[in-house]
């Protein structure tokens, strides 16, 4: 159920709030299982004859692994902050725009992709942008790296998280999955989990943290979470020098409905 306490994540300035968050998404930010991208991909036929569009795309993480496949992608992001931190790739264009104006051509896309970025956009909007915008032979991926809160390192990075942002919205970031599965413009909409871990020193650890939008980077809560951290790593690394943050990584795929 959505939260009507709280606004929608689309109207908490999701176009620039990531402004000076770029440095860090790019250095501490986990990626996402082949396992995965082998899903997504899965049935297209021949990668370098596809077509994506990586919405919401920050730094290109997502983008470029579309990109290894083959895959010729346009990464859509509005933040001029993460387009200039991206790392380049032959097969990757950033272009400035939104889930809901990605100033694409009509039918010409064969994947949709928004690896953890879905939640940031309106679905009214969106929607029948996406479904615009695909071939009807296409596919819609919305992507997440969810913490695992079975691993007790991971659970206790995700209570430190949720206390120092107080429990914001976006740590509930896969209940906007909803608008999708109860949409009109797509169908048979089917989800797969993968196993990933990301393994970080403190420095590692702290980064991912500050790499989250709604975290503060300053001031006595950030001194507060730098400490919680430290406390957390220390418990934890033992004597191999880093921490495994535990993810399931979710793949939502749909389908364009008919004209």
């Amino acid at each position: 159920m959505t939260d009507r306490s709280q606004p929608p994540l689309y109207e908490m300035n999701p176009l620039d709030r990531f402004s000076d968050r770029a440095t860090d998404y790019v250095k501490y930010r986990p990626s996402y299982p082949a396992a995965a991208i082998e899903a997504i991909l899965a049935g297209f036929g021949e990668p370098s004859q596809l077509t994506a569009a990586d919405i919401g795309a920050g730094t290109g993480i997502s983008s470029r692994l579309l990109a290894e496949r083959g895959v010729r992608v346009f990464a859509i992001e509005p933040n001029a902050e993460m387009r200039q931190a991206a790392a380049p790739h032959t097969l990757v264009e950033f272009r400035d725009g939104t889930s809901e104006a990605t100033n694409l051509p009509d039918r010409t896309i064969d994947l949709v992709a928004c690896f953890q970025s879905f939640h940031w956009f309106n679905p009214v909007l969106t929607l029948p942008e996406f479904r615009r915008i695909l071939k009807p032979s296409g596919r819609l991926a919305v992507v997440w790296n969810l913490r695992d809160r079975s691993d007790a390192l991971t659970q206790g990075y995700t209570q430190i998280v949720k206390s120092a942002s107080n429990n914001h919205p976006a740590e509930k970031r896969d209940r906007s999955i909803e608008p999708l599965l109860a949409s009109s413009e797509f169908t048979d909409v089917k989800h797969w989990d993968f196993a990933n871990r990301q393994d970080v020193d403190l420095a590692g650890l702290i980064g991912r943290a500050t790499s989250t939008s709604y975290i503060p980077k300053s001031g006595p809560q950030f001194q507060k979470i730098i400490s919680n951290l430290t406390e957390l790593y220390e418990t934890h690394c033992g004597d191999r020098g880093f921490v495994s943050l535990v993810y399931k990584t979710r793949v939502y795929l749909g389908n364009p409905t008919d004209c």
